[in-house]
């Protein structure tokens, strides 16, 4: 068992995203309000992106103003892909964490945010500013963290040097994302202890995607190279509708319940509405 607490970070907005049929806002704000019973850390629950980039969540606005957070100790979390978006967010107090895909693939920085990494990272700059400003903390995503498919430059030094940027501006969680399901154990075992050795003042959380395959090796890998944050989604649904035409699921959550249960850690989640969100998610998630 970890001396550090476990957080969960549980991810229906990832999971959501890349389905083609829209999803009514009553049934998304449902499954959310169960998720939010659970008791995981946090929820990443929507995004203020462009409705032609993502229309699946055109509507966070709306499902935010039905979510319940009166008796929840979960937090909620937004992704953005520009400043616009981060001043969006910022309008809401209900929101406690702003998320940012930071990709060191300079191919996949400009097919995600339209961006280049060097503009990226004065938007990060600007972000990190707004979040002191209105009392939120900015998630960087270290995007495309374990390699690219595009053939753009990667190996460990990139990872760090980026990291490196981002921390020295004041970043204080960083999650070093497999946008495309790329990252082997060995390669977990290689990063994830240099991040968390290297930026001791720094949060390292990892957002994995995964097929059922791989994921216990993977979660395995992560767990006993010091990962106390987790990214994930029920089921293993989701997966970056901006990275490929072959979408690469989430790692699944009831996967990794299973495996920290097994390692002795008390993660204090309400199993009943897990359950009901489990059988909820059928229906939300019908197009997949």
């Amino acid at each position: 068992m970890s001396q550090k607490a476990i957080k969960l970070i549980e991810c229906p907005r990832d999971a959501m995203q890349g389905i083609h049929d829209f999803i009514p806002t009553d049934l998304k704000a449902a499954y959310i309000n169960l998720l939010l019973q659970v008791g995981f850390d946090t929820i990443d629950f929507g995004s203020f992106v462009s409705p032609k980039a993502i229309p699946q969540l055109k509507d966070t606005k709306e499902v935010l103003a039905q979510l319940d957070l009166s008796n929840t100790k979960s937090k909620l979390l937004a992704i953005v892909a520009n400043l616009r978006g981060a001043e969006n967010a910022m309008l809401f107090p209900e929101i406690s964490y702003v998320g940012f895909p930071f990709s060191i693939s300079e191919t996949f920085q400009q097919r995600n945010t339209n961006s280049s990494i060097k503009d990226s990272l004065t938007t990060v700059e600007q972000m990190l500013e707004l979040c002191d400003r209105h009392q939120k903390t900015a998630v960087i995503y270290l995007s495309m963290g374990f390699g690219n498919p595009y053939g753009d430059i990667y190996n460990t030094d990139i990872v760090a040097q980026w990291a490196s940027a981002l921390v020295e501006r004041g970043t204080k969680i960083l999650s070093l994302s497999d946008t495309t399901g790329v990252s082997a154990p060995e390669k977990i075992k290689e990063l994830l202890p240099l991040l968390v050795s290297s930026f001791p003042q720094t949060e390292i959380g990892l957002h994995l995607h995964s097929t059922p395959d791989t994921r216990n090796e993977k979660i395995e890998a992560a767990y006993l190279s010091g990962c106390r944050r987790f990214d994930s989604a029920l089921k293993g649904f989701g997966g970056c509708p901006m990275a490929a035409d072959d979408l690469t699921g989430n790692l699944a959550t009831e996967g990794l319940i299973d495996y920290l249960t097994q390692k002795g850690e008390v993660l204090n989640l309400n199993m009943d509405k897990w359950r009901q969100a489990m059988l909820l998610s059928a229906e939300v998630f019908q197009g997949m």
